[in-house]
This record gives structure tokens, sequence and C-alpha cells, in this order.
């Protein structure tokens, strides 16, 4: 995908971890360490000197100024900068609320170096990466050429889950029974080969059909 060095940023509160992890990374002939941060204020800081990062590797919980902060400003002032989300924990707000920042992809800490490396190689490369967070399968669904078709309530339903709100939450606001949400939901499971709400969320920002 890449025949040069990929110029890597990463930014985490923790020195342990950020440091053990440069470390890990710098083992790859495709990685190169720019530099490292300890927040999204430090980070905003070295960025104005290395123009060259091509992506941030983005801890999630930070003092000062969080993943979150950081990665909308990453995304305003420096658009083609690319970010990875790394996080401790699969939860899901924190995995919606990094990609509506403008996240391109979401890691586990606990992953391996080579998966991570081909995590960065593919949001270098295609400007996006998902893994087992969607349950592997909305990789095909992005991939496929033949665009499913969704009715206007299903595309209601698909903005209010990239919200906090409960499944009853949204059924009450668009005046239907809870089942009724329940069928919006398997259809579009069924469509899209899908098999979290999460993962409605990624294809929702992906494609265009979630106004963040």
């Amino acid at each position: 995908m890449q025949d040069q060095s990929i110029s890597i940023a990463i930014v985490d509160d923790h020195t342990l971890f950020r440091s053990g992890l440069a470390s890990l990374l710098e083992e790859f002939d495709e990685i190169n360490i720019t530099f490292e941060a300890v927040n999204g204020l430090d980070l905003q800081a070295k960025m104005n000197n290395n123009q060259q990062v091509q992506l941030v590797l983005m801890d999630i919980n930070m003092p000062v100024m969080d993943g979150f902060a950081a990665t909308k400003w990453v995304k305003t002032n420096h658009p083609d900068v690319h970010v990875l989300a790394l996080s401790m924990l699969e939860d899901e707000k924190a995995i919606i609320g990094m990609l509506k920042a403008g996240a391109g992809g979401y890691m586990l800490k606990e992953s391996t170096p080579s998966d991570l490396l081909t995590a960065i190689k593919v949001i270098v490369d295609k400007g996006f990466y998902v893994n087992e967070l969607v349950s592997g399968r909305l990789l095909v669904a992005l991939k496929d050429d033949q665009k499913p078709v969704f009715s206007a309530r299903e595309l209601t339903f698909l903005q209010y889950c990239s919200t906090e709100l409960t499944y009853k939450e949204i059924a009450d606001l668009m005046f239907v029974s809870p089942r009724t949400v329940d069928n919006y939901r398997e259809s579009l499971f069924a469509k899209l080969n899908i098999k979290s709400r999460t993962g409605l969320v990624v294809y929702g920002i992906k494609n265009n059909l979630i106004t963040i």
C-alpha cells in the first residue's frame, strides 16, 4: 500500500504506554515516529512544527484536552491527517464519539503490533479502518458496489443511532412502538450484513447518511 515510511504521532498521557508503543512501532520499516505528545494541547503545539505527520494515534481519555476535542482540532486544522483512536475499552459511546469527531478508525490498546500496523496502513491508504468492532462484516458492505435502498424511516432511525438515546427513547421520538424500532434495526442489520449499533453508525458516517 505504502512504498515510503508513514509518519506517525502518538498522543497518550501514559508515558510507559506511549514510549513502549513507539518502541514497538519503530521496529517496522514502514513506520516513522515523528513525535509523541501527552495530550491534545501538546499535540497542537507539536503539529504546527511537524507538518509531515500523516497519522495520529490518539488516546481518548487524557487531561487538559481529550481525544475527542483533539481529533476535532486535527480534522479542522489538518484535514489530510488521519486519526486512529486507541482505547483500553471497547466502549460503544467512545467509538461512536471518536468516529463522529473525525477519527478514521478505532483500535484496542491490547491489539498486537502487527494488527496495529495493518490498521495504520489501511487507514492511510483507504482513509478508513474497521475491524472486529463491527464483526468484521462492514468491510464487505463498504466494498459492495450495489448500494442498498433505505426507507425514510430507516434513515431517521439511523440518525438517532448516532446519539446516546436508548432504543426505547428513539421509539418515543419516532412515535412508534419499541417493536417497530426493533424492526428498523433488524432490517438495517440484514441489508448491510452488520450486527451492532456501532456498525450501523460507522456505515452511516462513511456513506454520509448521518448528519454530524
